[in-house]
């Protein structure tokens, strides 16, 4: 018996001491749908987020926004869209798949991503319609790849990709392995893997310029924080973050 009295004390104390403090935080997930070209700058921010609000987990998926779109358009649930144009933006709220108006967060240009050192000595547009190089792209339906296709209609230069890519992390990918020779990314993505590639920017890019909007899913399970990390995407202090890897202001 006595030496059950401590064991018993202590898990009194311990209950006390649990019944003193504060609620724990009820568990919440935050599902935000993302274009592949955020994973670096929203992955700090759902950092950020989850330390600002106790027991929220934000949990991201990161594809081409056309393949958001139409899981969204399938039935899939998310709380947060944010897309790299405003094109498929558009189609979401055509489609009634959003709740409230899309708000531009941030804007983003093409660049060419080379491997380190430049190994071809590509220094622009004209470079990557010569023979002899693998080039690759983003599909015309994905954002990058729309961009890509106006540089290419308003500078009269054609390219003759290896491969048409269904994001634009994907494009980066091959030129990182050195399966491509360059790639059409953009500016952001070539400044977050700038250990791995190096980048070269063209003027044309000026001419495909991409407005990001975020807007919150309509019947989003978790529709509070989720028009809370809308505004916190939305604040100096979230463009601040997107800054830093290039984005441009809204």
């Amino acid at each position: 018996m006595r030496r059950l009295v401590p064991a018993l004390l202590a898990l009194a104390l311990a209950a006390t001491a649990c019944g003193s403090g504060e609620p724990a935080a009820e568990a919440k997930t935050l599902t935000v749908f993302a274009a592949a070209s955020l994973t670096e700058p929203f992955g700090t921010l759902g950092k950020q987020f989850e330390a600002r609000n106790p027991g929220v987990t934000v949990k991201f998926s990161f594809e081409g926004s056309s393949a958001l779109v139409q899981k969204l358009t399938q039935g899939a649930k998310a709380d947060v869209f944010a897309s790299a144009d405003q094109a498929n933006m558009d189609k979401a709220a055509k489609g009634e798949l959003l709740n409230g108006q899309p708000s531009v967060f941030a804007t983003n240009r093409l660049a060419i991503a080379v491997g380190k050192g430049n190994p071809k000595g590509i220094k622009g547009l004209a470079d990557l319609a010569k023979d002899g190089l693998t080039v690759v792209v983003c599909a015309p339906q994905v954002p990058c790849g729309s961009a890509a296709k106006k540089v290419q209609q308003s500078s009269g230069v054609t390219l003759k990709p290896a491969s048409e890519e269904q994001d634009v992390k994907s494009v980066l990918a091959k030129v990182q392995s050195g399966d491509a020779d360059a790639g059409l990314v953009y500016v952001t993505d070539a400044t977050s893997a700038a250990a791995k590639v190096d980048k070269v920017d063209f003027p044309e890019a000026a001419g495909a310029i991409n407005s990001y909007p975020i807007a919150v899913v309509k019947d989003a399970p978790q529709a509070q924080l989720a028009g809370l990390f809308r505004d916190f995407v939305l604040s100096e202090e979230g463009k601040k973050e997107l800054a830093k890897v290039g984005f441009g202001a809204p």
